[in-house]
């Protein structure tokens, strides 16, 4: 047990005797009603420090007056704590790693971070990483505490914590104290009401005088309801009130605006383009709405943000299709329950290492694993309950919904899980998969992936708390399946223009039957049916056999019975379907050839059913409702944007259901001159057609790596995972810190999880290159699909990486390779030990082209042309080499 040391002194030796001693590491919270009470007891706590030679540190982040004089000695260290809770929290533990053991210590009153944070939920964590940390160092630490201002979670947490609590009451112009935890000390008066006399402190024994002092502040089970609530239940409380009033009160309409403002910033964002479109499109009601469906607090994040606003633009500019929309109740889990989560069970320690731009990865995997074992407090897993309760047995999704995810620049597309809950079987199966899918999801913010996606952003010291979306699974059951009838992912930008008649600016979707996994994370050698909304029934196919070898086979559905999200064929699926249930003629078209051979060979139960959507686009206005939605998001969010959605499908109607809306940052436009027109055959390496997308330039290459289509298709499945590691190897192997400019050319799908369908790299494997062409060409037998609106392409896009595609026999799609093979392969000298893949793997240098010679890359989106071609460095409109930093 640790000992009183009589060295040490609050500066007031009546006070030092009521609670027998300093024990080193104390932590004292002072509880009062206003600032100059707290006041008054730090003045001799500073005069001390420097009495005993103790160093004073203060940490400065309230609007209050400061509490000490340019007299006095201190080390003084102004913080901002809207910066971020994070941020906070570590430039505190630096000062107090580098003072060293012992010191006095100094905090503003730490009700003002409940403020800055909009939640008492996160004061009571700060409290819980700092109190501890100064205890270990056995420093002495003052903390003011305003009272009637907090709920049980910043009290709680506060009481469990600190050693010493004192309440203080100001009557008839004295100072009263009521120690009410004094940790591993006793006596008879200690924890009876004191009243500071010159150097004393008193206990008052007169019956009458401590129920007139303690009737000043009335008892805290008997505070009103308002205080009970804390901050965060009382802001949304008033906004109910103010929502009741209705508008027209000149007053009352300023009290609203002023609570709404309020209310955006605690729960829905702190960005400031984001907090532009939700001051426009979200009502108070809205935010009403919210508070009521939200478990914990904080912040809503990126993902429900981007739902509820698409929702809220329609409503406002677009009623018509607003009255298509699934109505949603989904929930909201508060991005300040991640953060406890983490704290409570022991981890913050173990991610403190991510901020470092060098070390960010140890100890990742030991704080991944442990979130997948936690705990939730009670409090919070009786509100899962709950939920769940209300959803029954219905499938729900929990959806990852951190702070910076789905916001403008950082989509974090594919970064962090999402779980799909079939939510079948008892209550407490149902109750422990939900726990299982949120641990699956925070574990998922200390993945490789995700942490080395947030260095190359910029990101690792931003605080990037989890909030979460639980919605409703959209659709319905058909026999133990459950799925919507349609789902996929549209962008109001087009960037598949392989057409002339295609308008880029109409906007595009790739559609798929079941649930949109496979739209965004396809990773089978399945089709998804790519549309584009001004001529939906345009297709690069030629002939129905070519349109039933590129359709959709596979659909992903909830198997009830199995209580997990599975692949089944397409006839599988539509066998567990009743006759009328579901509008296959809409979806799907028969297959004349398959029906007339199964007639022929007298076979009964053949399935010429192939996904093609034909009717779905003539029988139904799902198109033109999708483009006219696309194109008001996309107005409303000043850029081109990306949604996710289902649709299903009723007599003679439909409804769509928005579940996912973010910035889709395509750069692109200026006028750039057209590649040369006669260029010779040696000169020209690359040309392509249609599937163009990032910023039109002309811009030189230092580098072509060149996977040789025929040598990779003929490679064993584990040899092709060496490839991609070679080529990841190549990507980040430079001398200089000028990233050299870099054409990534090869087979099929790049970062597909299947080698048969291309090169299985990693993003992070290949984020240096300029540029990336996906050859649509495996083999005879396989033509893989290009990856378009998945999340690989998403991080091409962010990343500010062209891409396009090349149809070998489409057009002018043209590729040398004779010339790439025939240049001089430099993998050996810059990988020595991967020449084995020498035949694979071809990279050419500007560097070995004829002296005055340059590789020159030509693209333009708008014209969607692409030309890689030799030139001559002394041509005056050659530009500026344009190599990643």
């Amino acid at each position: 047990m640790a000992q009183i040391d009589a060295s040490l002194s609050t500066g007031l030796p009546g006070f030092d005797q009521m609670i027998k001693g300093l024990i080193p590491g104390d932590n004292l919270v002072w509880r009062v009603d206003s600032f100059r009470e707290y006041a008054q007891f730090v003045a001799p706590f500073c005069q001390a420090a420097e009495r005993l030679g103790q160093p004073l540190i203060y940490f400065r982040f309230s609007d209050d007056p400061p509490l000490i004089g340019n007299d006095t000695v201190a080390e003084v260290h102004k913080l901002n704590p809207r910066a971020g809770f994070e941020s906070f929290v570590t430039q505190i533990h630096k000062v107090i790693e580098k003072t060293g053991r012992g010191g006095y210590y100094l905090f503003d009153c730490v009700s003002d971070l409940a403020d800055a944070w909009y939640s008492d939920q996160m004061l009571g964590n700060w409290f819980m990483l700092t109190c501890p940390y100064l205890y270990d160092i056995e420093a002495i630490a003052y903390f003011g505490l305003r009272r009637n201002m907090h709920s049980h979670q910043a009290i709680g947490a506060i009481s469990e914590t600190a050693q010493v609590l004192v309440d203080v009451y100001r009557h008839d112009e004295r100072l009263y104290v009521h120690p009410w935890k004094v940790q591993s000390r006793h006596s008879p008066t200690m924890h009876m009401l004191h009243v500071w006399q010159g150097d004393e402190f008193r206990p008052v024994t007169e019956s009458a005088t401590i129920s007139e002092v303690r009737n000043t502040v009335p008892w805290a089970r008997q505070e009103s309801i308002t205080h009970q609530l804390g901050l965060w239940n009382r802001s949304f409380a008033q906004a109910q009130e103010l929502v009741t009033l209705g508008e027209g009160d000149q007053d009352v309409d300023r009290q609203v605006d002023e609570c709404r403002r309020r209310l955006l910033r605690m729960a829905v964002s702190r960005d400031e383009r984001v907090l532009e479109l939700a001051e426009e499109f979200l009502t108070l009601a809205d935010l009403v709405e919210i508070g009521k469906r939200m478990i914990g607090t904080g912040l809503i994040g990126g993902k429900s943000v981007g739902m509820l606003l698409a929702r809220a633009i329609l409503r406002r500019k677009a009623p018509r299709c607003a009255s298509l929309l699934e109505p949603h109740d989904s929930f909201y889990i508060g991005s300040d329950v991640f953060y406890s989560y983490i704290v409570r069970n022991g981890i913050w320690w173990m991610r403190e290492r991510k901020t470092d731009q060098d070390g960010f990865l140890i100890g990742a995997e030991r704080a991944r694993q442990r979130m997948l074992i936690g705990s939730f407090p009670d409090n919070v897993s009786r509100q899962f309950e709950d939920m769940l309760d209300y959803f029954g047995q219905s499938p729900i999704i929990v959806r990852s919904s951190s702070l910076l995810e789905a916001n403008f620049g950082n989509a974090f597309a594919g970064k962090y899980e999402s779980v799909f809950c079939a939510n079948q079987g008892p209550r407490h199966q149902r109750l422990e998969d939900f726990l299982a899918a949120v641990r699956t999801i925070y574990a998922s913010t200390m993945s490789e992936k995700a942490l080395i996606y947030r260095k190359q952003r910029g990101l690792l010291d931003r605080d990037e708390q989890m909030a979460l979306l639980v919605q409703r699974v959209s659709g319905r059951m058909y026999d133990n399946l459950f799925f919507p009838q349609i789902a996929g992912v549209a962008l109001s930008f087009n960037p598949y223009v392989w057409d002339k008649a295609i308008d880029p600016e109409a906007g595009m979707t790739r559609l798929v039957f079941g649930m949109g996994t496979r739209a965004v994370d396809r990773s089978d050698d399945d089709y998804t049916r790519v549309v584009a909304l001004n001529d939906p029934r345009r297709r690069p196919e030629t002939d129905f056999k070519e349109v039933r070898q590129y359709s959709q086979r596979n659909v992903d559905v909830l198997d009830l019975a199995a209580n997990q999200l599975v692949s089944r064929r397409f006839r599988d699926v539509i066998s567990h379907v009743t006759e009328g249930e579901l509008p296959l003629e809409l979806l799907a078209s028969r297959d004349r050839e398959t029906d007339r051979r199964a007639e022929e060979a007298g076979i009964t139960d053949a399935f010429p059913w192939v996904l093609t959507f034909e009717r779905l686009f003539d029988r139904t206005s799902f198109v033109p409702d999708l483009r006219e939605m696309m194109s008001v998001l996309q107005e409303s969010y000043g850029c081109p944007v990306d949604v996710e959605f289902t649709a299903n499908f009723f007599s003679g109607s439909h409804k769509i259901n928005i579940v996912q809306c973010r910035p889709l940052q395509v750069r692109g436009g200026g006028v750039i001159a057209d590649a040369p027109r006669d260029l010779p055959a040696d000169r020209k390496i690359i040309e392509a057609c249609g599937a163009v997308i990032g910023q039109a330039e002309i811009s030189k290459l230092d580098r072509i790596i060149y996977v040789v289509p025929e040598q990779y298709s003929q490679l064993p499945i584990r040899d092709r995972y060496s490839v991609a590691r070679v080529i990841g190897e190549i990507c980040h192997a430079s001398a200089s810190k000028q990233q050299p400019a870099i054409l990534l050319a090869g087979p099929g799908r790049w970062g597909t999880t299947t080698p048969s369908l291309g090169v299985p790299v990693r993003f992070s494997d290949i984020n240096t290159v300029s540029a990336i062409c996906e050859i649509v060409a495996m083999s005879k037998e396989v033509v893989p699909d290009v990856s378009l609106g998945t999340h690989f392409f998403s991080e091409m896009i962010e990343m500010d990486i062209l891409y396009f595609a090349l149809f070998p026999g489409r057009g002018n799609a043209f590729c040398n390779e004779k010339l790439l093979c025939g240049a001089t392969n430099r993998l050996a000298d810059i990988l020595p030990g991967a020449a084995q893949w020498a035949e694979a793997i071809r990279v050419v240098d500007t560097a070995d082209l004829p002296p005055g010679r340059q590789f020159v890359l030509n693209a333009n989106p708008l014209k969607q042309h692409v030309v890689c071609y030799v030139t001559d460095r002394q041509n005056p409109a050659q530009p500026q080499a344009t190599g990643k930093p």
